[in-house]
């Protein structure tokens, strides 16, 4: 006899084997993943990056980015899979601004697999705050979405109440970088002690202004090794070898 708690457990058993699972990009057969592999090798893989910001650089370039060599940021490297193109641009959009949750399982599944195998794992995940005001417009913290699955899957400790957002700030995408940076000084503050290596995480990665205004309070705190994720980093400039769709 079975418990009520199963119920659901055994009907999504018996539904996978009924109906396949369907990809979310091109609806077709995803082999019980929420993409299929030919829209996985189609979207826009970043690779060729710099070591610290993931800047794009030429094939065959290696280290740091001239910028990261001249200012090195606060925060030790940023892991981001994927060009903010389509049909990843379109996902984000969908998920922070107009509620579709499934975007975001789908974008946090994305960057849950493109992570190397081999890498440390940090001590906690530490989603970039929103201010609560902006919070309760929007109805959710888009950062804290992705970072749930990830903390579960991986598994690492979800710690969004190591920092929160004092004030609230103008939206950073239509600002200049030096307008992003005056933007969000004093914008966060820790709350307690950090573990010495944490994940920042994001949904994209423009300036670095946010990720390091936040990386330079965590590291106040004690982090000692910040890393930034986030699911996709805009490209300023034409797209160059470092930029690459995968075939």
């Amino acid at each position: 006899m079975y418990r009520l708690s199963n119920i659901p457990g055994i009907l999504a058993r018996q539904a996978a084997r009924i109906w396949p699972a369907r990809c979310l990009l091109c609806l077709g057969d995803s082999h019980s993943r929420r993409i299929c592999d030919g829209c996985w090798h189609d979207l826009p893989h970043l690779r060729h990056a710099c070591a610290s910001c993931s800047q794009p650089l030429g094939a065959g370039m290696a280290g740091p980015c001239p910028r990261c060599t001249q200012r090195p940021p606060a925060f030790a490297r940023v892991w981001t899979p994927f060009v903010y193109a389509f049909p990843v641009d379109a996902l984000l959009r969908n998920f922070k601004y107009h509620q579709q949750l499934t975007a975001g399982r789908l974008l946090a599944d994305l960057l849950l697999m493109s992570l190397p195998a081999s890498r440390p794992l940090p001590e906690a995940l530490v989603p970039v705050p929103l201010h609560p005001a902006r919070q309760r417009e929007r109805g959710f913290n888009q950062a804290l979405e992705l970072a749930r699955p990830l903390a579960q899957q991986l598994p690492v400790r979800l710690a969004p109440e190591l920092v929160r957002r004092t004030r609230a700030t103008a939206e950073q995408v239509s600002l200049a970088a030096g307008e992003r940076r005056r933007n969000l000084r004093g914008a966060f503050a820790s709350r307690g002690t950090s573990p010495s290596h944490i994940a920042i995480i994001d949904d994209v990665f423009t300036t670095g202004s946010t990720a390091g205004e936040l990386a330079r309070v965590l590291r106040r705190a004690g982090a000692q090794r910040i890393e930034v994720w986030c699911v996709a980093r805009t490209v300023t400039e034409p797209p160059r070898a470092g930029v690459q769709r995968s075939r």
